[in-house]
């Protein structure tokens, strides 16, 4: 009974300490001492860099595409192409399917608004909290200059897009409902900003590979300051990359596969070949992928599912099967078929041109199906061939080792953001819009010449043939409505280059822009929200 009594006065005891502690020190407020939240990790050096890795794994995110309705938007329907092989597939209908709730039209804005830019913020503002330590200041802004950089090259997709758009530099802590589009010239503004602190602070070699250095920061500095209208300043900046001697267009084999049939310029999309550590010295920028590794992206692009033809449905002259699945090419669907000028026109000048060798271009199939009579022989049209879906020459950029069989539609070698190709052809375009064709010349047959290409004559230099250029030189690389967009030349372009039916049907000269997404307009109550005109 004693015992008893004992336990029931400890038990009594126990609750007047705990409840009074309670009370007194709120000691049943929870401090999750193993979350992995901001202010745990966000307090040195390493926690930012693994916050920095989410901005590349976003970046990555985007070129991923595994959908047919968000990445390929900047692609299908414009002066490339729209074909595709199912009626789903591609922005092609403009009228029913660039509408304020397509998929197209919250892609980019959700990647921008609810992904890159809350990443890109946290990491600027809790680097400059005092809790943040740092070994000095380098350190400090070496790190905010690499989250200013996403979210410069975030904002300028997003105005270049939408135009007109919301600038948020800071992660809200509350609900905010009242977000007001800023003019796309201010938003230009901000972005030029944030990319002069990130030339200022990224350093001049990657510490690793994929990393973002100086002239990345410059290279995009002078695409903004083309839009802008500066274009002595995107001189400057394009010049700072081109004369670093940090870059080099590549003019000689290397590689893994420079003992093999090809020319330079396939070597630089070749497994094992995009980073300065496989020779590529011509590479600013440089996406990473891994097979099979935590955080290496999976599944990898769906560059041969979008780009190539549907080769293994291909029938030969007796309408039987002609073409197996092979390795190195994978299962192509051929989401789209890249229009004539494209495939043809812009090589008409110069056939000689090394970015159309066939090393470049597959413009020759073998019947490859062992089953077929015409095994092994040279395929060339006959009324079972169909030249829109199933056989039609391929850009062998996407052409690679899908490391999952060749039922696979995918391929994870690195890919190339930004090269110095790109930025001579960004100098090039300043110089025209400055009025100088000479030097705007002098700089696209330096791209031009690494190719054995003819040189072009200074009174043939206009947006269109710098366009041209760069369909040459980038397509694949290069997200073309961007460009088409920035330059003002999206809906001429289309209506002069596209073939498809529909297309040519349906585009309005509003399409140049994006409509604003209508989750946000309804969302966004507390603020009137003005619709892009025509949508």
């Amino acid at each position: 009974m004693k015992n008893i009594i004992n336990k029931l006065i400890n038990g009594l005891l126990l609750a007047v300490l705990f409840f009074s502690q309670a009370c007194k020190e709120s000691i049943l407020d929870e401090e999750p001492l193993s979350f992995l939240g901001p202010d745990i990790t966000l307090v040195n050096n390493a926690g930012f860099q693994s916050a920095i890795t989410a901005l590349h794994e976003g970046e990555r995110l985007i070129i991923q595409a595994s959908n047919w309705s968000d990445y390929w938007a900047l692609f299908f329907g414009t002066d490339i192409g729209s074909i595709s092989v199912w009626s789903g597939v591609g922005l092609k209908d403009y009228l029913a399917e660039l509408t304020p709730s397509s998929a197209y039209a919250n892609f980019f804005w959700e990647w921008g608004y609810l992904k890159m830019l809350p990443r890109a913020n946290q990491i600027i503002d809790y680097a400059e909290r005092p809790t943040a330590i740092w070994k000095d200041e380098n350190e400090k802004n070496a790190v905010i200059a690499e989250a200013r950089f996403f979210r410069a090259r975030v904002y300028n997709v997003l105005t270049t897009l939408y135009g007109d758009v919301p600038i948020v530099d800071k992660v809200s802590t509350v609900p905010k409902v009242d977000y007001i589009r800023n003019p796309r010239r201010d938003v230009l503004e901000f972005v030029k900003a944030d990319l002069e602190f990130a030339s200022q602070w990224l350093p001049l070699t990657e510490p690793q590979p994929g990393r973002i250095v100086k002239y990345a920061a410059d290279h995009l500095l002078a695409e903004v300051n083309i839009s802008l209208g500066n274009f002595d300043e995107a001189i400057n900046a394009a010049t700072s990359v081109i004369t670093s001697g940090h870059y080099q267009l590549m003019t000689s084999r290397f590689g893994t596969t420079k003992d093999q049939p090809g020319d330079v310029f396939s070597d630089m999309f070749k497994d094992g070949n995009q980073n300065r550590s496989g020779g590529n010295l011509e590479n600013i920028w440089v996406v990473q992928y891994e097979f099979q590794t935590p955080g290496g992206a999976g599944p990898g692009k769906l560059w041969p599912r979008c780009w190539g033809c549907w080769y293994e449905n291909g029938r030969d002259p007796n309408n039987a099967s002609g073409f197996v699945l092979t390795e190195g090419l994978g299962r192509m669907v051929g989401f789209m078929r890249p229009c004539n000028h494209v495939i043809y026109g812009i090589w008409a000048d110069d056939p000689n041109d090394m970015r159309n060798s066939p090393y470049n271009i597959r413009r020759k199939w073998y019947y490859n199906n062992p089953k077929s009579a015409y095994y092994g022989q040279l395929v060339t049209y006959h009324p079972y061939l169909d030249t829109m879906i199933n056989i039609f020459p391929i850009f062998r950029k996407i052409e690679g080792i899908s490391y999952e069989g060749v039922t696979s539609g995918n391929i994870y070698s690195d890919w190339p953001r930004m090269r110095l190709a790109e930025t001579y052809l960004l100098r090039a375009e300043a110089y025209l819009m400055k009025g100088d064709k000479q030097k705007a010349a002098d700089d696209i047959n330096v791209v031009r010449g690494r190719s054995n290409a003819k040189p072009v004559n200074a009174d043939k230099v206009d947006l269109d043939y710098i366009l041209d250029e760069r369909l040459r030189e980038l397509i694949i690389e290069e997200p073309r409505r961007l460009t088409l967009n920035r330059m003002g030349k999206f809906v001429e372009r289309t209506r002069k280059y596209n073939t498809f039916p529909i297309t040519l049907s349906t585009i309005k000269d509003y399409h140049n822009l994006f409509p604003i997404p209508q989750k946000f307009i309804d969302a966004n109550f507390g603020a009137k929200t003005e619709q892009n005109p025509g949508y």
